[in-house]
């Protein structure tokens, strides 16, 4: 897979979320460089109450509402998230990145998670944006018009059905009962920053 890929196209984002998270399994997440292969997502949409942008736009959550393919970066409980916006411009609609498998700058996501095992380098939201870089400033950055530091490369083809299982998502309290969690089964359990039931 090759970091140098031609960006994923806009069509690709402005679809329905939930597609957009089952699809966005095995592309590379990278931010100068560094990043690795996503193996985990979430979806969220401002029609259920989990989403940020359930209470309409705000200037914290206003990338969430440009048109798909757009970085929305935010922190909680002292660490920072990554998200792609999706769907139409001024949908609130947007895929959270989960967990990845570092495949690129191996040397640099070890020292920013220095202390931390190798398996849990990049398994949760907050993980994964510390090792590649990510920060606050990142946020409302165009993915498909490219020029920033963060790039989003595509898989090398979609995941099989086979390979992938949906759930419900975590570290939430409301509308938990929405199955618009995916991660690959084809990875080693120990990336996951949650076990799923298949």
């Amino acid at each position: 897979m090759s970091a140098t890929a031609r960006p994923l196209a806009r069509a690709f984002f402005e679809r329905d979320v939930v597609a957009v998270a089952r699809d966005l399994l095995g592309a590379v997440l990278l931010r100068d460089g560094v990043g690795g292969r996503i193996v985990e997502t979430e979806a969220y949409h401002e029609r259920e109450a989990a989403s940020h942008a359930f209470v309409g736009p705000t200037r914290r959550n206003a990338s969430l509402f440009l048109p798909g393919g757009h970085l929305y970066v935010y922190r909680i409980h002292q660490v920072v998230c990554a998200n792609v916006s999706c769907e139409a411009e001024g949908t609130g609609a947007g895929v959270l990145v989960r967990a990845l498998v570092p495949t690129h700058g191996l040397e640099q996501v070890a020292a920013r998670r220095a202390g931390a095992r190798p398996r849990a380098w990049t398994d949760g939201p907050g993980k994964l944006c510390r090792a590649l870089g990510i920060t606050l400033a990142d946020d409302g950055q165009d993915l498909v018009v490219g020029g920033g530091p963060v790039r989003l490369v595509p898989p090398a083809r979609r995941a099989p059905d086979a390979q992938v299982v949906a759930g419900p998502r975590v570290g939430i309290s409301k509308a938990v009962d929405l199955p618009w969690r995916f991660r690959l089964l084809d990875v080693d359990e120990e990336v996951h920053s949650a076990r799923m039931p298949p």
